[in-house]
């Protein structure tokens, strides 16, 4: 009978979440913060992926140098008006090298957005399992996962990142190894939340029914656990991103991030600290970018999370707009 009753409840749960998908969309597309914030984003997104045609259209790349177009005398100043810019180089060139600014800020947002998401995949992933595990294990087997989580909760996430990655080989692809450590370190409150609403979900009638039914508990998680994760899961993992956006600039800036000659985003701003008098463009760029791109990512995650959860109204919501939503 419980086979049946599970059989009979699957068709109406897919339903169910197709309206739930055009529900969440109906509600994102009403707030008009979200749908620009994720233009911005997609349009970043597409700059970091067309990098390579984008440099190739201007003529230049990321690594060459130009010393003829500094000034040696003044201590490497670029030489003409807004550091630089011309026909050749669009957005002026760097102090000292003469390398070109738009080649390495479209590069580097390459670098600072594929780090922050590679971090937010590894954070999911073993967040997920930890929480599920916890959750759907014996007792012994939460208490441990638990300990395990608040201990890497409570772990300053910068120190440890600076110890891990100042004692790894330098061979090894920055890029890479600072997604990882970051992953690596701060996947406690994703594991934490998903904890939460696992042994919420487990009470409830469908799983109880598939658990009489003989299912196994990996079925259980993956049928019936996974999907009323989603939500949770999506809304923490959106708000993620920029706060590893973040963590990547600041690793880069203190030099233990992305190395030369790869961009970075902080690794720029680390350069520039010393030519925001000289050059004010060698800071304010990447400094603009960074700015905008976490001010994006965190808007939208906002938007994300209000449209899952209509009940939560956005914190970044102010003025006769909530009044509007009340009212609707």
């Amino acid at each position: 009978m419980s086979e049946a009753l599970v059989a009979t409840q699957a068709p109406e749960a897919s339903v169910s979440g197709a309206s739930g998908a055009r529900q969440f969309w109906r509600r994102l597309r009403t707030q008009r913060a979200a749908l620009v914030a994720a233009a911005v984003v997609a349009l970043l997104v597409l700059v970091a992926l067309a990098a390579p045609l984008l440099t190739a259209i201007e003529g230049q790349d990321p690594t060459t140098y130009h010393p003829a177009l500094v000034d040696s005398a003044r201590g490497g100043v670029p030489i003409g008006s807004f550091g630089g810019i011309s026909g050749d180089h669009w957005l002026g060139v760097e102090p000292q090298t003469g390398r070109d600014m738009f080649a390495r800020l479209v590069y580097g947002a390459r670098v600072s957005l594929g780090v922050a998401l590679a971090a937010t995949v590894v954070q999911v992933v073993i967040g997920v399992l930890v929480g599920v595990t916890a959750a759907l294990g014996s007792q012994w087997v939460d208490q441990l996962l638990s300990r395990l989580t608040d201990i890497i909760v409570a772990l300053p996430l910068m120190i440890m990142a600076l110890a891990l990655l100042a004692i790894v080989p330098s061979d090894f692809p920055r890029p890479v190894l600072v997604a990882l450590v970051i992953g690596l370190i701060a996947w406690g409150n994703i594991a934490k939340i998903t904890r939460a609403q696992t042994l919420t979900l487990k009470g409830l009638d469908y799983v109880s029914a598939a658990r009489l039914s003989g299912w196994s508990t990996w079925r259980i998680a993956r049928r019936e656990l996974l999907p009323g994760l989603a939500a949770p899961v999506i809304t923490y993992a959106a708000l993620l991103v920029p706060i590893n956006i973040t963590v990547e600039a600041a690793l880069s800036f203190l030099g233990v991030g992305v190395k030369p000659p790869t961009p970075s985003w902080g690794q720029m701003l680390t350069a520039a600290d010393v030519w925001y008098q000289a050059a004010p463009q060698y800071l304010l760029l990447p400094a603009g970018a960074l700015f905008v791109t976490v001010l994006a990512l965190t808007v939208l995650g906002d938007g994300v999370r209000t449209a899952l959860d209509p009940r939560a109204a956005s914190r970044l919501r102010v003025g006769t707009g909530r009044k509007r939503e009340a009212k609707a």
